[in-house]
């Protein structure tokens, strides 16, 4: 992959408020696509505020390729049930990311480098943020849901370098 740029692995957090698609509660995890990169969570029974807690990580090539993330209900006799959609863009946290070696060594952990505003061209449900933390930079989402009566993804995004790789 000589058009790498590094990875991005995406903390799927917590789902909350999904909707029901089983008779009193859902069996939710989420898809994330990038490309014809396809990546899944764990399903978590019996939940409509699941608690996944799983990193999933992605090959970038493309700064400007969006991250479709999917919600779906797991059937054992049926096609599973989608619980809502949303896409976000890496762009921002990705430009933030090329200027952190001018930040290290000089902020302390917590410390807001860039806010993201909720908007019509946006799934982001409040402010987000990208972070100093810990020696890394890492964006926090909340996103809405769409195509669904219901429901709210918490994800974070961390960048990994890899040696040889384009880098941004």
């Amino acid at each position: 992959m000589e058009n790498l740029l590094g990875l991005l692995r995406i903390h799927v957090k917590r789902g909350v408020n999904l909707a029901i698609r089983d008779i009193s509660s859902s069996d939710p995890y989420v898809v994330v696509h990038s490309g014809k990169q396809k990546l899944k969570t764990r399903v978590v029974k019996h939940s409509l505020n699941p608690e996944w807690n799983d990193h999933l990580t992605l090959s970038v090539t493309d700064p400007n390729l969006p991250v479709k993330l999917t919600v779906y209900d797991y059937d054992l006799l049926s096609a599973d049930d989608k619980m809502g959609e949303a896409e976000f863009n890496v762009a921002t946290y990705l430009e933030a990311i090329k200027f952190r070696h001018t930040l290290e060594g000089g902020l302390p952990d917590g410390t807001i480098i860039t806010k993201i505003q909720p908007s019509r061209q946006n799934c982001l449900s409040e402010e987000s943020h990208i972070v100093w933390n810990q020696g890394k930079l890492v964006q926090n989402m909340f996103l809405r849901l769409q195509h669904v009566e219901c429901g709210e993804v918490e994800i974070e995004l961390e960048w990994i370098d890899l040696p040889g790789s384009r880098g941004l």
